[in-house]
C-alpha cells in the first residue's frame, strides 16, 4: 500500500514538470511571434488525456483544417477496420478484391492491399498519368485512369511514396463496404472518437502563402476526394484520434492492426500512415499548396501531438512548432522555431536583386563587351554567351528538377506558383536577366561586324 503510493506519487510529479500546460503554451505563443505565421492550431494529449488544445493567431482550435497527407492514417484505419472485420485480405491482391482494378503493367496484378498501405505497391508518380487521374470526378473514374499506366518495381521490394497508393485504398473501401468513402471514414473512425467535427473532403477556409515576407491568401487546389489527403478537422478533434493512436481511450480498429499500421514494412521504416523519426516518435506530416500539418504519438510516453497550420512556404514551420512541443513535454533542451522561411526568402530576395543588377549592368556594358571580344574565336564567345543563356535552361527544367528532389513526386508549373513562388520569381527574374544580357550583347556584335 505504502509503496505503491509512493509509486503513485513520484509518477504525478514526474508528469507534472515536463509537461505543463503553461510551458506548452508558453511556447505555442512564441512559436507564432518567430515564425510569422497567420495562425496555427495544435494539441497535446498524455495517456488518455489532453494535455493542451488551442489556436493562435487567426486559427482557433475548432477551426477547420486541411491536413494533407497526414489523412493517409485515417485511410489505412479504414482500411484496418475492414480487415478485422474479415472483409478485406490485407496480403491478398488488390486486384482479387477490387473489380475494375487493371493496369497496362501485368506486375499489377500482384499488389497487395498491404503493399498499397506501406507504399511499395511499385505505383510511382513517373508511372502513371498523374496530371490525368487529378482530374478524375470520383474514385472509381480514378481507378479506371490507372489502366494504362505501369510500375516502377516489382512489388513488395521498393519503397516509392505515391498517393495513388492511398486512393486505391479508399476505393477498396468503398467497394467493399458498399458505401462512399467519406461516409465510412465518417461513421467507422470519426463517429466512434467523438470526432464530429472532421470529415474528407469538408470544407475549410483559404490558406495563404509567403511572398518575400508578405502573406498573401490563396485558394486551396482541391481534386479529388479521396484517401491521399482530403481530410479536413480540427486540432480538438486530432486530440482524440491521438489518443486512441497511442492505444487508449476508444479504439477503431483491434490492437493487432493498430500494431500493424505502426510497424515498419520490412523495405522501409514506413508502416501505414506512420514512420518512425528517429527520436522515439512516430510521425506522419502532410503538405498541401497553403497548408501544412504534422501528428505525431511518442509510444514510449504516451504523448501525442499535432500542428496545423493554413499557410504553406518553402520551409516547413509546423514541424519546427511539433519539435519545440516534443522538448518542452520531454524535458528537452528547448528547440527554437521559427526563423527558416524568412532567412530562405531573404537569401533568395538578395540572388533576384543581384540578378536584377547584373542583367542591367549586362544590358548597359553590352557595347564595350562586344568590342573587347572582336577579333577573339567564335567558340570562346560562343561560350560566354551559353552561360548568360543557363538562367533560361535550369528554369525550362525547372519543374523536372523539383521533381529528382522529390523522388520522383510529380511535379506541375500550376504548384510552383504555390509556395515555392519566391524561388519560382527567383528564377524567372535570373531567366529574364540572362536572355536580356545575351541578346544586347549579341545585337552589339551584329552592330560591330
Amino acid at each position: 500500500m505504502v509503496k505503491a503510493l509512493v509509486v503513485g506519487v513520484v509518477m504525478a510529479l514526474g508528469a507534472a514538470v515536463p509537461g505543463e500546460v503553461s510551458d506548452v503554451e508558453s511556447v505555442l505563443r512564441q512559436a507564432l511571434e518567430d515564425t510569422g505565421v497567420p495562425g496555427f492550431s495544435a494539441v497535446v494529449t498524455r495517456g488518455d488525456e489532453v494535455v493542451h488544445v488551442g489556436g493562435y493567431g487567426e486559427v482557433a482550435a475548432d477551426t477547420p483544417m486541411r491536413v494533407a497527407s497526414v489523412s493517409k492514417s485515417f485511410t489505412a484505419a479504414a482500411v484496418m477496420a475492414l480487415v478485422d472485420d474479415g472483409k478485406i485480405a490485407l496480403d491478398g491482391a488488390v486486384a482479387e478484391q477490387l473489380p475494375g482494378f487493371v493496369m497496362a503493367d501485368p506486375r499489377a496484378e500482384r499488389i497487395t492491399v498491404r503493399q498499397l498501405l506501406n507504399q511499395t505497391s511499385g505505383l510511382a508518380d513517373f508511372t502513371i498519368d498523374v496530371a490525368a487521374l487529378d482530374r478524375a470526378r470520383s474514385l472509381e473514374e480514378f481507378v479506371e485512369g490507372l489502366q494504362g499506366g505501369g510500375l516502377d518495381s516489382e512489388p513488395g521490394v521498393k519503397y516509392r511514396y505515391c498517393n495513388a497508393n492511398y486512393d486505391l485504398a479508399a476505393r477498396l473501401v468503398e467497394v467493399v463496404s458498399g458505401r462512399p468513402f467519406a461516409e465510412f471514414v465518417r461513421d467507422r473512425v470519426f463517429r466512434p472518437l467523438g470526432m464530429t467535427a472532421s470529415s474528407v473532403g469538408g470544407e475549410a477556409s483559404a490558406g495563404f502563402n509567403s511572398v518575400f515576407g508578405a502573406w498573401v491568401e490563396r485558394a486551396e487546389s482541391v481534386g479529388l476526394v479521396g484517401g491521399s489527403g482530403e481530410v479536413v478537422t480540427t486540432a480538438a478533434d486530432m486530440g482524440k484520434w491521438l489518443i486512441s493512436q497511442n492505444g487508449r481511450g476508444t479504439q477503431v480498429v483491434s490492437a493487432r492492426g493498430l500494431e500493424v499500421m505502426h510497424s515498419p514494412s520490412g523495405v522501409a521504416e514506413y508502416g501505414m500512415g506512420w514512420a518512425p523519426d528517429g527520436d522515439g516518435l512516430l510521425v506522419h506530416a502532410g503538405n498541401l499548396f497553403t497548408y501544412t500539418a504534422v501528428q505525431a504519438i511518442s509510444p514510449s510516453t504516451g504523448y501525442g501531438y499535432a500542428v496545423m497550420m493554413n499557410s504553406a512556404s518553402l520551409h516547413d514551420d509546423a514541424y519546427d512548432v511539433l519539435r519545440a512541443l516534443v522538448a518542452v513535454t520531454q524535458g528537452g533542451e528547448p528547440v527554437p522555431t521559427g526563423g527558416g522561411r524568412q532567412w530562405a526568402e531573404v537569401v533568395l530576395g538578395v540572388l533576384g536583386i543581384l540578378a536584377i543588377g547584373l542583367g542591367v549592368l549586362g544590358v548597359v556594358r553590352a557595347g564595350a563587351w562586344a568590342r573587347r571580344r572582336m577579333g577573339a574565336p567564335r567558340w570562346k564567345v560562343g561560350l560566354r554567351l551559353v552561360l548568360g543563356v543557363l538562367p533560361a535552361v535550369v528554369l525550362v527544367a525547372y519543374p523536372d528538377l523539383v521533381s529528382v528532389l522529390l523522388n520522383g513526386r510529380t511535379v506541375t508549373w500550376g504548384q510552383l506558383t504555390y509556395f515555392a513562388l519566391p524561388l519560382t520569381v527567383v528564377l524567372v527574374v535570373a531567366a529574364v536577366a540572362g536572355l536580356a544580357t545575351v541578346g544586347a550583347r549579341l545585337a552589339r556584335l551584329q552592330s560591330a561586324a
